[in-house]
């Protein structure tokens, strides 16, 4: 479920804000993507990863993480992700959490996938949302504590996004789980708590 899928929409909605011609660059890279030439599109990523372009090195980090037009690595999925995430890609601050999380390419680490979890959701991620309440909830990483699992959920569940709408259902299901194991008050909390930040964020 946490997993980013590799699709042209996916891309293509990661290129705006580029310079000209590093979107142009992409660009190339995204049609060779959407006919299914990852092999090219490989190229075209590569070389704005090796500038610097956070955009990029997710990109690449995605293909290494899936084995799109390359053989399936995860250390090197992590290198890319790693080096996006520091330059504050969203993203790749989610996607570097689920490989601390499931312990692929890097050591197994609870602690770490919390923190990249954690700088994701409060950019807007609606998965690192969803996940930085998960690990709130079942004590990965951080001391159980269903408030601010529940305050996650809340606004994991009210992101507009395409990706917030999709999980939707898996939010909801585990957010009455959770809720279940609280107090009214609790939930009450949670609830506040996730008004004052989305409020906060406009």
């Amino acid at each position: 479920m946490r997993k980013l899928p590799i699709t042209a929409l996916a891309f293509a909605a990661l290129t705006l804000g580029l310079p000209a011609q590093g979107r142009a660059d992409m660009e190339v890279g995204l049609a060779a993507v959407d006919r299914g030439d990852y092999a090219a599109a490989l190229g075209e990523f590569q070389a704005q990863a090796e500038q610097g372009n956070a955009t990029a090195q997710f990109f690449l980090g995605v293909m290494y993480n899936k084995g799109k037009g390359v053989t399936q690595d995860y250390h090197e999925a992590v290198k890319w992700y790693q080096k996006a995430a520091e330059q504050g890609h969203a993203k790749a601050q989610f996607n570097l959490g689920v490989m601390f999380d499931d312990g692929k390419g890097v050591a197994h680490d609870y602690a770490e996938a919390v923190k990249w979890y954690r700088k994701a959701a409060l950019q807007g991620d609606a998965k690192a949302q969803f996940s930085y309440g998960y690990m709130h909830a079942s004590g990965n990483g951080v001391s159980v504590d269903y408030v601010t699992a529940v305050m996650w959920f809340e606004i994991a569940a009210a992101n507009p996004s395409p990706a917030g709408r999709g999980i939707n259902g898996l939010v909801e299901g585990t957010r009455e789980i959770v809720e279940a194991k609280m107090t009214p008050q609790q939930v009450a909390e949670a609830k506040r708590r996730a008004r004052d930040w989305s409020t906060r964020r406009k």
